[in-house]
């Protein structure tokens, strides 16, 4: 199931109708946005499934319930085997942003993570699962599409912390740094460890 974030609560896209516990289920070819972020909105409901009927429809039929944001961004591994991470908003998170202009998805996610964080020497690896997650922006709802990659450097020199974007560090975190900075994340983020 595709789990679509609001806050870190998902929505999953599913064709298996289910009896209702701490979630709630919604036809997805009638679902009310604003209904399903109200709905988790409520204590008591940890998540929504939206059901279909072809597996492989899910994904499209909901991206065009929202007007689509893309966005790139990188999970960066150093020589010693360290990860990139940068601190925005009182939270653990990597490196992203929106596409500009004609810029391949690649190119996107390359210039995000040396503009938000300083880091040059860039080399994607290999392309990581995608994510996505519903904010709130001058009123409106609108769907982030994130394409990950796992990245490399060999970048050893001072971070730049973009502050006009909020972040204010940026830095290597090892394998048990990296543990405790994935519990005050965003659990699109956790998807990709």
């Amino acid at each position: 199931m595709q789990p679509i974030f609001v806050n870190d609560k998902p929505i999953y896209l599913t064709t298996k109708v289910e009896k209702e516990t701490d979630f709630k289920n919604f036809l997805l070819k009638d679902a009310n946005i604003e209904l399903i972020l109200k709905t988790l909105s409520k204590k008591s409901i940890n998540s929504v499934r939206l059901i279909g009927h072809k597996e492989d429809k899910l994904l499209k039929s909901f991206k065009k319930k929202l007007p689509n944001v893309v966005a790139g961004g990188g999970k960066v591994h150093n020589d010693k085997g360290d990860i990139l991470f940068i601190y925005r908003n009182d939270k653990w998170d990597l490196p992203k942003g929106k596409t500009e202009g004609k810029e391949s998805i690649e190119e996107t996610a390359i210039r995000e993570v040396k503009e938000e964080t300083g880091v040059g020497k860039l080399e994607i690896v290999k392309p990581l699962p995608n994510t996505y997650h519903i904010f709130k922006r001058n009123g409106k709802v609108k769907l982030k599409i994130t394409y990950w990659f796992e990245m490399y450097s060999t970048f050893s020199g001072k971070f730049y912390p973009q502050l006009n974007e909020g972040i204010t560090e940026v830095k290597w975190l090892n394998t048990e740094e990296v543990k405790k900075a994935l519990g005050n994340s965003y659990s699109n983020i956790k998807l990709l460890f």
